[in-house]
């Protein structure tokens, strides 16, 4: 069953041509990965799904459902979860309220703490960091903070932006393995990462992304044996 479905879909800058029709389908319980260098439009793809900006063409459907002028709390509500590129935490709210942040809508205190609690269940960390700031956690620690949070609506498909950016070694082995929890737990994942290897290491599938144009799109198993992937993704000649 298709969860999140592109089509054709361009997005523009102003007068830049961004995303030059995509067509991209991302199936329920499947790990999609979008790879691609610097400025390749991947983190406009998410945008442009997630609502922060509008296809000027092409269609988004979110469980058969076109989100292609959503509006982003529309969206969200509609089962899509996106963690930033950056974290996107609150640095001057704690632990406790940024989680309570990504909860906006839900009225239920116990359904609060017990999404709460299956966040600390991934990262026990945060809830040893519950009454601090975010902005003094470590980067290892915002990252998590910003999957927890984003898990706080229950979301049937999480986007996850360069979730490893500026970690450690560890730290990065340690978010793939949730991310990998997260997806056999039951959460569809359409994670955009620059380290290609560590993406196709735990994806389905994968899109490499040049210049705003789909140029390969296969599973991860082939996408790591293509010579045009290996040679400029996985640092292979």
């Amino acid at each position: 069953m298709s969860v999140l479905s592109l089509a054709n879909v361009h997005s523009h800058y102003g007068h830049i041509h961004a995303l030059k029709g995509i067509s991209v389908e991302v199936n329920e319980g499947e790990i999609v990965s979008l790879i691609g260098s610097n400025g390749a439009g991947k983190s406009t793809t998410l945008r442009t799904i997630s609502g922060m900006m509008h296809p000027s063409a092409g269609a988004i459907t979110l469980y058969g459902k076109d989100i292609s002028k959503m509006e982003p709390h529309a969206i969200v509500l509609a089962g899509l979860g996106h963690v930033p590129e950056g974290r996107g935490i609150f640095p001057k709210l704690t632990v406790k309220e940024n989680l309570e942040m990504g909860a906006f809508t839900v009225t239920d205190h116990r359904l609060i703490q017990e999404r709460m609690e299956y966040g600390f269940s991934l990262f026990p960390r945060l809830k040893e960091r519950l009454s601090q700031y975010g902005g003094t956690l470590s980067g290892g620690e915002q990252q998590m903070l910003a999957i927890a949070r984003g898990l706080m609506l229950d979301p049937g498909i999480l986007m996850l932006d360069e979730p490893s950016m500026g970690l450690a070694p560890v730290l990065v082995e340690l978010i793939f393995d949730i991310i990998k929890t997260l997806n056999d737990k039951g959460t569809t994942i359409l994670l955009v990462e620059q380290n290609a290897l560590m993406a196709l290491s735990i994806a389905h599938r994968g899109y490499v992304l040049q210049t705003g144009e789909i140029v390969v799109s296969d599973t991860a198993e082939n996408l790591k044996k293509n010579p045009l992937v290996q040679k400029a993704y996985l640092g292979m000649d």
